[in-house]
Parts: structure tokens; C-alpha cells; sequence
């Protein structure tokens, strides 16, 4: 229940393909909150960890800051992606001068890749039917 006593240092939102997180930085030991799960248990696999973590670990600032994120929508590498970039936005907001860093790291960068629709006529987006000869 200290959450209600912290102050929000810096919030801010990322995004990748369908996944969106909204990100809280809060002083603190380096915890994270995600759904309500820890990070370990939301990303098992040590890439996508590595991932998340590497705003922190470019601007120097591991174990300083709480984060508490809401991630929904997309897959589980999308959502690790948003929450990058969420954490990214959200120290370069608190911090302007972490902002050159962050940006030549390339962590501010919105990947703007989606899924491309299908059409018509089309078996998917670009792939034709199988064309009979007889």
C-alpha cells in the first residue's frame, strides 16, 4: 500500500504493433509491476528482459526507479517493445538530458511496423491464389 503514499516521478505510453503500455516511474529499488505480475514472471525468457531493461542500463539508472506499467493488446514481444519504449519516453520526460542518450541508443524511436491488411482477391496481403495451368 505505499503506492498511495509514492509520488509519480515521470508516466508515459508506448506502443508497438497492437501491444500498448502505460508506464509509472516511481522513486524507489528497482521493482517492477506489471499487470501485477513481477517482471521475471511476465517475461520469463532473459531476451525480453534484457530488452525491457536496456532504458535503464543506457541512461545508468538501474534499481533507482519503481515502474509500474498496465500492458494490453498484442503479443508478448510487442508488449516488451511498448514497455521499452514506455520507459524510454518516460526517463527522457523526466530527464532531458537523458534524452540524447536514449535517442542514439535508438529507445525513442516508435517501430511504426503493423500487420498489413489482407485484400481482396487475395489469399492474404500480398499472397495470390495458386494458379492452375489445367
Amino acid at each position: 500500500m505505499a503506492r498511495a503514499v509514492a509520488q509519480v516521478v515521470a508516466q508515459a505510453t508506448g506502443r508497438r504493433k497492437e501491444a500498448v503500455a502505460q508506464v509509472r516511474l516511481y522513486n524507489g529499488t528497482g521493482m517492477f509491476n506489471l499487470n501485477g505480475r513481477s517482471l521475471e514472471r511476465y517475461f520469463p525468457t532473459m531476451a525480453r528482459r534484457m530488452r525491457v531493461l536496456e532504458p535503464l542500463r543506457v541512461a545508468n539508472l538501474e534499481g533507482r526507479y519503481d515502474i509500474v506499467a498496465k500492458l494490453h493488446g498484442g503479443g508478448v514481444n510487442g508488449q516488451a517493445d511498448a514497455l521499452r519504449l514506455g520507459i524510454a519516453r518516460s526517463l527522457a520526460s523526466m530527464d532531458p538530458s537523458l534524452r540524447h542518450d536514449l535517442k542514439r541508443a535508438g529507445l525513442l524511436t516508435r517501430d511504426a511496423r503493423v500487420v498489413e491488411r489482407k485484400k481482396y482477391g487475395l489469399r492474404k496481403a500480398r499472397r495470390a491464389p495458386q494458379y492452375t495451368k489445367r
